[in-house]
């Protein structure tokens, strides 16, 4: 994402977006009653009275618009409401919605803009080098995955057939094959999305196995290695959460996010300073005891449809004016996944409460 202009003394911030991943940091940002203002396609019918001769044409008109609904998935987002200034072909009060996408620049202008928020359009802009690669295999099958800001994406999968025991050299022709066409992928990749580290696991010793064909001295440079019980997604999730990774997916928020939700079980399973779910959490912080918050997407997005964000948008603020930290964790990764099943909401606590 790139800042255009930044002025909070009128609570603007000017935005384009630059990849998909950008969308999801600005579902998390946009709430409610914000003015978000930019250039938008509408269809506007030309020619009235005779239905014959009117035409309905799609034209570019700039609009500003009050929100009132922002949906988004991992490839759109789309952010509805009524017009505050419009064109002569489309009047203030009627309603539109932006879709936004890939090279949309838009303004948005809220009364205060929260520190959590500030952060995430920081996060979004800043070029954090080149992407992270998980490889987990096994002797028959090997997983790749792509690091992203909302969690992982499973870019291939494939299948070997490798003996289980190796008797002779001759024998060993089938494992040297489906490892040596796991290390030429994993060269692919690496150019096509310019990995900076590459993640290998596997359970018990077969990474060492493709270490011995895996020959490319600059390529080992951005290996690091790891273990894991399983492949697939399972088997990523696991090596995500693994100490051998974690320095270099410190700066990866899903790594993050999933780093605390697990913290955050931690105390829950020792009766310590945590608290979770929606009705624990709003005391907690009622009381100023709220040092992070997490809070997932998913619930965000359905409190957002059933009108019922308000009272969590209301304790959000008041935790931001207390100097809590706000984190929004992806229900797409393993530790929003864990969240959602404590209510989509727990905070780490200053102190430990009774309930």
């Amino acid at each position: 994402m790139k800042i255009i202009h930044k002025d909070l003394r009128k609570g603007e911030i000017k935005v384009m977006i630059e990849n998909l991943d950008d969308l999801w940091y600005l579902s998390t940002v946009i709430d409610n009653s914000d003015i978000i203002k930019g250039k938008t396609f509408r269809k506007i019918k030309i020619g009235e009275g005779d239905q014959r001769k009117s035409e309905v044409v799609k034209k570019q008109v700039f609009l500003s618009i009050n929100a009132e609904k922002i949906e988004f998935n991992e490839q759109a987002l789309r952010v509805s409401g009524t017009v505050q200034e419009g064109t002569e072909e489309i009047p203030k009060g009627s309603h539109h919605t932006f879709n936004l996408e890939d090279g949309t620049i838009i303004t948005i202008i809220k009364e205060r803009w929260l520190k959590f928020q500030l952060d995430k359009i920081r996060e979004a802009s800043e070029d954090k080098g080149g992407a992270i690669m998980i490889v987990v295999l096994d002797r028959e099958e090997a997983d790749f995955a792509l690091m992203k800001k909302y969690g992982f994406e499973i870019i291939n999968s494939i299948k070997g057939n490798v003996k289980k025991k190796r008797i002779e050299e001759k024998d060993n022709t089938n494992e040297k094959n489906f490892y040596e066409t796991i290390f030429d992928l994993m060269k692919e990749q690496k150019y096509r999305y310019k990995i900076s580290k590459i993640v290998l696991g596997s359970p018990g010793f077969w990474k060492d196995e493709f270490m011995k064909v895996m020959k490319d001295d600059d390529l080992k440079k951005d290996l690091i290695l790891a273990t894991c019980s399983t492949t697939g997604t399972n088997g990523i999730n696991e090596v995500i959460r693994r100490p051998e990774v974690k320095q270099a997916l410190q700066e990866q928020r899903a790594a993050k996010e999933i780093n605390l939700v697990e913290e955050v079980l931690s105390e829950i399973s020792k009766n310590g300073a945590v608290a979770y779910g929606l009705k624990e959490v709003k005391t907690a912080a009622d009381a100023g005891a709220i040092k992070i918050l997490m809070i997932t997407d998913t619930l965000i997005h359905k409190a957002r449809e059933e009108i019922n964000y308000a009272p969590i948008e209301k304790m959000m603020r008041n935790i931001d004016a207390m100097n809590g930290d706000i984190v929004i964790v992806s229900g797409e990764n393993d530790g929003g996944r864990k969240l959602n099943g404590l209510g989509g909401i727990a905070a780490l606590l200053r102190y430990k409460m009774s309930y």
